[in-house]
């Protein structure tokens, strides 16, 4: 029989939305890669996922109503075992045939063949292939235990005793081969051609499937539903932007791709209509109103040109109806009461200063091993007053700490109460409302930037002191109490309080150690935390790596460039582009196998060796003119190091190829001669020092 494509769906009450794409997509990888398995399809097949609110479905192409036929080759037992001086079946091999199924009329036909050193029987037969129907049901029992459930449902099933577990009660299961139904079950369901349309607008229900190939079709056409999840959000996002030019006036709709994805698991045959709300309502802050309508309404606000919200946005509907003015002014009326809570926190926040919040902080626990928020404030102060000390002297540190002592207080607000998503944004708008200058606002929203990877930085000096002391306090309380992030668990996202700090260390080039912010950190607090200092520098360091990998530069060049340990982070990028233009040389394959051989060798000495040279002691020639090369290229390659041209300072060192070549052709460094040999391995400990000041060439060898 033909292969022919299959379709399978399971049709379920409404999905969670957050988590439909992923499910849809592992109910289709996972049935086609089972099918696969069992050579029911084809390696290269590529299954189709389809997902809606209530059905998930996989396209198979190429599926055979029969796997071929394995041929199976078993080994049972040496031949000395099997077969007696006769040449007669032993009991051990007729009990071990008869555990295969066979009996003794196969040994005749039992193949002999050299098996390591002794020569063994091997029983050869023809396993028959899986049917579709047998390798269906499995692969569909394992689509259905491999999804990603966020939360698993009990439910009943129609015969009042069975009890089965999804993550929705399901209702249908389809299963086509071609046009043939293939007699599979799951969930209490058997398969059919039957599946249910839209609840409202299919033209009639149930939507009897024709073949495995019309679904798509057939759910479009006769169901009111586009299946493909795919398909259905390219469709909402075209409908938005038809919508948003049907408004004029340069209106666009925000760009919130995981509120388009919600949205798209929500509908089956999106409706984008426009409502409206008050103007008055734009008095408040646009940030709660666009978050109250995407969180709670999974609308999609409509900004104008220069990014400002209108009194307009965007309902995606599941129906169509031939007036939908019922379905604007429901959608209406309902967003209302939610501006209007989110004008009655603002006007009653402002009634009370940030400063007079502050004392309140003492009453709210941040950990319960670190203390409250309050106690928490006062670390984040003092580390800031630090920091600002040594970037801009007492004046950023009396502003850092006056920022510092402000940040937290809109925690107490209402608004940040109802959504905590506004912290930081709403403090700017409280501080702008007290009369403080727009950049202590800034500094009170900034100090939580970077939010998430890619995010902008402070926008000001005083915003990145603060941003830099409250992730290092976190880090270092954290960090001091234990809480280290394992694997893929950070609950208190460590890694990116680290990346944030490396963020602002690097992009904006600042004059700060990272062992010394971590040091001031640590400090803040009581306990002395010798380890964990350790831990959090090691940390940074991994994530030092990753940042730079992630920025496009290899690993042999990030490895030659943290290894040398650089006190300010923010010359690696010059450092990397340095290395990268150095080993494009011709002469830094040789230099950098030379400098490991040399690192090699003062590793092995005894004791510590000095970089110091006794002319007077350089018998042979080759180690004189490496001598002499060293004093005219170490000064070009130091003072390009100062004054931070690290390309030229590298380029410098290619001179020293030859006279390196030559020394180790020709100079024994272990001489028998102890003051020849100290003044060589100084030799050696000058030029490892001249050519490892940017970067540890070594790691450059191959």
């Amino acid at each position: 029989m033909s292969n022919k494509n299959l379709l399978v769906e399971l049709f379920v009450e409404e999905l969670p939305p957050k988590a439909l794409k992923k499910l849809g997509d592992a109910f289709a990888s996972v049935l086609a890669d089972r099918l696969k398995a069992q050579g029911l399809a084809d390696a290269a097949a590529v299954p189709v996922a389809y997902a809606s609110p209530r059905r998930l479905a996989a396209w198979v192409p190429g599926v055979a109503a029969r796997a071929a036929d394995k041929p199976v080759q078993q080994k049972l037992m040496p031949v000395s075992v099997g077969l007696d001086a006769q040449g007669q079946p032993t009991p051990a091999l007729l009990k071990k045939l008869a555990a295969l199924g066979v009996d003794a009329s196969v040994v005749p036909q039992l193949r002999r063949a050299v098996d390591g050193k002794a020569e063994a029987l091997f029983h050869d037969s023809v396993a028959p292939g899986v049917t579709l129907a047998e390798g269906l049901q499995k692969a569909l029992e394992d689509a259905i235990a491999g999804l990603p459930i966020p939360k698993v449902m009990t439910y009943q099933l129609a015969d009042g005793w069975t009890s089965v577990n999804f993550v929705r009660p399901a209702h249908g299961l389809v299963a086509l081969h071609g046009d043939e139904v293939v007699p599979v079950s799951v969930l209490g369901l058997q398969a059919g051609r039957n599946t249910q349309g839209h609840r409202f607008e299919a033209l009639h229900n149930p939507i009897v499937l024709r073949d495995a190939d019309s679904y798509a079709e057939q759910m479009r056409s006769e169901g009111a539903v586009i299946a493909s999840f795919d398909e259905r959000r390219a469709e909402i996002a075209r409908q938005l932007q038809a919508a948003a030019e049907r408004v004029g006036g340069g209106v666009r709709p925000i760009e919130d791709e995981a509120l388009l994805d919600e949205v798209t698991a929500l509908v089956e045959r999106p409706n984008v209509l426009v409502g409206q709300f008050e103007p008055e309502f734009l008095e408040v802050p646009q940030e709660c109103l666009i978050l109250t309508m995407k969180a709670n309404q999974k609308y999609f606000p409509l900004l104008d040109a220069d990014g400002r919200l209108t009194h307009r946005f965007l309902v995606v509907s599941n129906i169509s109806p031939d007036d939908p003015s019922a379905v604007i002014g429901g959608n209406e009326r309902v967003v209302r009461p939610r501006l209007a809570d989110a004008k009655f926190f603002f006007d009653q926040d402002r009634k009370k200063t940030l400063a007079s919040r502050v004392p309140g902080l003492a009453k709210v626990v941040y950990h319960n091993k670190l203390g409250s928020q309050g106690e928490r404030i006062e670390r984040v102060r003092t580390i800031a007053r630090a920091i600002a000390e040594t970037l801009g002297g007492p004046v950023l540190a009396q502003r850092a700490d006056q920022v510092a002592m402000l940040a937290k207080a809109d925690l107490l607000t209402d608004m940040v109460g109802e959504f905590p998503e506004l912290q930081g944004i709403m403090g700017r708008y409280y501080a702008l409302n007290d009369g403080l200058d727009t950049t202590v606002a800034d500094a009170i929203e900034d100090h939580y930037k970077p939010r998430f990877a890619g995010d902008e930085l402070p926008r000001h000096e005083l915003g990145v002191v603060v941003a830099l002391a409250d992730k290092l306090e976190t880090l270092a309380g954290l960090f001091g109490i234990g809480q280290v992030p394992t694997g893929d668990k950070d609950p208190f996202a460590l890694r990116r309080h680290a990346l944030g700090v490396i963020r602002m260390l690097i992009e904006r080039d600042l004059p700060l150690e990272p062992q010394a912010l971590i040091d001031v950190a640590f400090a803040a607090f009581p306990a002395g935390h010798g380890q964990a200092q350790a831990e959090v520098a090691q940390f940074m360091r991994e994530r030092l790596v990753n940042y730079l990998r992630d920025a496009g530069y290899g690993a042999r060049e990030v490895e030659a460039v943290v290894e040398v340990g650089p006190a300010r982070w923010g010359d690696i990028p010059k450092r990397l582009q340095a290395v990268r233009a150095f080993a494009s040389l011709p002469e830094a394959e040789s230099l950098a196998a030379a400098n490991k051989r040399v690192g090699n060798i003062l590793k092995k000495a005894e004791g510590a060796v000095e970089p110091r040279i006794d002319a007077a002691l350089l018998r042979e020639p080759a180690e004189q003119a490496l001598a002499q090369a060293l004093q005219e290229v170490k000064p070009q390659a130091d003072a390009a190091f100062e004054r931070g041209d690290y390309a030229v300072s590298l380029q410098a060192l290619a001179a020293l190829k030859a006279p390196v070549d030559a020394f180790f052709d020709t100079v024994m460094v272990n001489a028998e001669d102890p003051a020849l040999r100290a003044n060589r391995l100084g030799l050696l400990a000058t030029l490892h020092a001249a050519m490892n000041r940017v970067a540890d060439l070594s790691r450059l060898a191959g």
